[in-house]
């Protein structure tokens, strides 16, 4: 990393993740591919797209959808070829546009080389995943058991499906292997990665845990100080050779340890997702669990994280996550309203705006009739534990298809043709049938549509001082109605967000309204309408 103090490119940036599965197929098979994303190069710089954020194009099995990796240094053929690949890195560079890649490295696909000759006895790559006689009592982030039996009688580990074995990295020789793969993928013209479960890849030990309602034996992997010791080498080693942009994601993170993650000073991360806004409405911690959403919790999650970090990385849907208009927002009264809104808050707070594909145009969640439509292995696994639970099918069913990943994982929808311009052929996930209106091509041509509110936003955002370099300050507010400043040097912004379905009566600070997502606004009274955004503008 750079020294403290120099300006750094992506703290201006506008990332946009493209989960490749699901963004443009080239080819007519249902799946999307990197020559569909290379087709649609023109249509994100017309976004205002600075940085996109590619999910993994690797080799793998796909249990889960590519986060289990067989060979780092290769292209899944049904993604396309390294060619492609390269062409897809040339095209975009010249439109102005980086890429950072996901590097999935606290486990890999039980069909990487290296987990095919631990299991055949290779001492060497033994040594780089964890077997054992004895399986210790940790639980998995996917609900199944955390061991599995190999052929020779023994156990090997993994925190998630048993596709995808940990890697061991207390072993040297894991770090020079991946250590490899960062030079060779920042070598071919990338600007970084976005590291995944990156707070949990190094485990001090293999003993049992103290026994949790979820995770146990996380104390043993957490945030660990081995963690930030392989963070510091990296960054020393290869990130900082590079001008890179590095931002992982971290599970059950606390401001304070997310300090210690992306402090610039300490030299480890750039930036670090946190997930307690996306666990607003679990009930202890589960997602699956709802309780009822109340957006003021939200909100004062929101202003606690950016009080606590310099640049947050700032997002309100992933492809682990339902869509935020679903979310936070209200989909039968006020779903234009709602997706405005939200694009509003995510591009006026403080530090770097990550777009998921499809937020752009308000895509919701998926309109699954059935489990048999979900594809995704999480879901596949939970509904088997609430199986054993004793859950009735009914009960799993509702649970899992408001809940499943796949609900942000439905095609982009880019016209209301049968298969919404995604594909000629037949998709690899059903495609929500209100491609009918919610599409690119209907929102392109319409001048209020949510497609081209996301525009002028962030064309205001990369406009203003304020906005992209400003401090961040809360104002105090009725439930449910976020206001806050930004602040720069003769430049004050009052950021407006009523995030409920009511009128909220509210004091109205500032000199004029210059940006919201109502085309008409009574200044006289002192309320904001469900769903209301809206930027002041007021003289220092």
């Amino acid at each position: 990393m750079a020294t403290t103090g120099t300006k750094k490119w992506w703290k201006n940036a506008v990332v946009y993740q493209i989960y490749p599965r699901s963004f443009c197929d080239s080819n007519g098979d249902g799946i999307g591919d990197l020559p569909g994303i290379i087709s649609k190069l023109n249509y994100l710089k017309n976004l205002g797209v600075d940085v996109i954020w590619l999910s993994p194009v690797y080799p793998s099995p796909g249990y889960d959808n590519g986060y289990d990796i067989s060979d780092y240094k290769g292209i899944n053929p049904e993604f396309g070829t390294m060619e492609d690949m390269e062409r897809l890195i040339s095209r975009a560079k010249r439109l102005g546009i980086k890429i950072i890649m996901d590097l999935v490295i606290n486990h890999t696909s039980d069909e990487h080389e290296w987990f095919k000759n631990a299991l055949a006895g290779d001492p060497k790559y033994r040594n780089y995943y964890f077997f054992s006689d004895t399986p210790n009592n940790w639980g998995s982030f996917f609900g199944n058991k955390t061991w599995t039996k190999t052929e020779n009688g023994d156990y090997y580990m993994h925190l998630f499906s048993e596709k995808q074995p940990d890697l061991n990295w207390q072993n040297p020789d894991v770090y020079d292997e991946i250590t490899d793969v960062m030079r060779f993928w920042l070598d071919k013209g990338i600007a970084g990665f976005r590291c995944d479960v990156i707070n949990i890849i190094y485990k001090n030990s293999i003993k049992n845990g103290r026994r949790r309602l979820i995770l146990t034996g996380r104390e043993h992997y957490l945030n660990t100080e081995g963690c930030h010791e392989l963070l510091k080498r990296f960054n020393k080693d290869v990130w900082s050779k590079y001008k890179t942009f590095i931002v992982g994601e971290t599970i059950f993170v606390t401001p304070n340890e997310a300090k210690l993650l992306c402090d610039e000073d300490r030299g480890e991360l750039d930036a670090i997702f946190f997930f307690e806004h996306m666990d607003v409405d679990s009930r202890g911690g589960i997602k699956w669990f709802k309780k009822q959403y109340k957006p003021n919790k939200l909100i004062k999650i929101i202003d606690k994280w950016q009080n606590a970090l310099e640049f947050p990385a700032n997002y309100l849907e992933n492809h682990d996550q339902i869509r935020s208009v679903n979310h936070f927002g209200n989909t039968k009264e006020y779903w234009e309203k709602s997706a405005k809104l939200l694009c509003g808050l995510n591009l006026s707070l403080k530090g770097i705006p990550f777009i998921y594909e499809g937020e752009e145009i308000g895509m919701t969640n998926g309109d699954f009739i059935g489990l048999r439509d979900i594809k995704d292995i999480e879901s596949y696994n939970v509904n088997q534990a609430m199986k054993r639970l004793l859950l009735t099918h009914k009960l799993r069913r509702k649970l899992i298809l408001r809940t499943s990943r796949d609900n942000a994982r439905t095609p982009i929808q880019w016209d209301s043709s049968e298969n919404a311009g995604f594909t000629t052929g037949t998709p690899w996930l059903r495609v929500n049938e209100n491609k009918s209106f919610i599409n690119v091509e209907a929102e392109q041509e319409d001048e209020y549509s949510i497609l081209n509110f996301y525009k002028q936003m962030i064309e205001f955002r990369k406009n203003s001082k304020a906005i992209t370099e400003g401090v961040y300050r809360r104002v105090a507010a009725p439930n449910d109605v976020y206001i806050f400043t930004r602040e720069a040097k003769e430049e004050r912004l009052y950021i407006y967000c009523n995030l409920s379905s009511s009128n909220r009566h509210v004091e109205f600070y500032g000199d004029r309204i210059i940006f919201g997502n109502y085309h008409a606004y009574d200044r006289d009274n002192f309320y904001l309408k469900p769903y209301e955004f809206r930027i002041v503008a007021s003289n220092i």
